[in-house]
């Protein structure tokens, strides 16, 4: 398995991709009964092909990825050879994940306690890997509002 097993709340909501899926592999609802109680090696290995397939999908889909920490705010642009970062750090004790800090934040963005950094970075071999680790450290799949808004504010 290359990425993880979606969550059972996950199968849940892809139920007739999963239906479809397998009658691609000519599996008939009765026989999916049958591995599942005669054959669950097979059973989870489909589970996990399948995992592995809508992930692929997310990720190839995927344009921006945010994660943002306490005093840390990592913007990713995921472009197609590389991934352009805007990073923002704060010098005080202001925690941007709470209402009041992230008001604070948007009206103190030229305070000298707000740092800006920004770069690129090379995938490595595996481009949809390296979105996935994001994905699991933290980083949410967004549509780049955040990121757009920094990159016009500091370019």
């Amino acid at each position: 398995m290359k990425y993880r097993r979606l969550t059972k709340e996950q199968f849940e909501e892809l139920h007739q991709e999963f239906i479809n899926f397998l009658a691609t592999q000519s599996i008939t609802a009765d026989e999916w009964a049958n591995l599942k109680t005669n054959k669950p090696e097979l059973a989870e290995m489909e589970l996990d092909v399948f995992s592995d397939l809508i992930w692929e999908g997310v990720l190839n889909k995927a344009e921006y990825l945010e994660h943002i920490s306490p005093q840390h705010m990592y913007l990713f642009r995921l472009g197609e050879d590389k991934m352009h970062v805007i990073a923002l750090t704060l010098k005080n004790d202001v925690d941007i994940t709470t209402s009041e800090g992230y008001k604070w934040l948007r009206e103190n963005l030229m305070d000298d306690n707000v740092e800006f950094l920004q770069a690129d970075k090379e995938y490595t071999e595996d481009k949809n890997l390296d979105k996935f680790k994001m994905i699991e450290q933290g980083a949410a799949i967004t549509k780049g509002d955040l990121f757009n808004y920094f990159n016009k504010l500091i370019n």
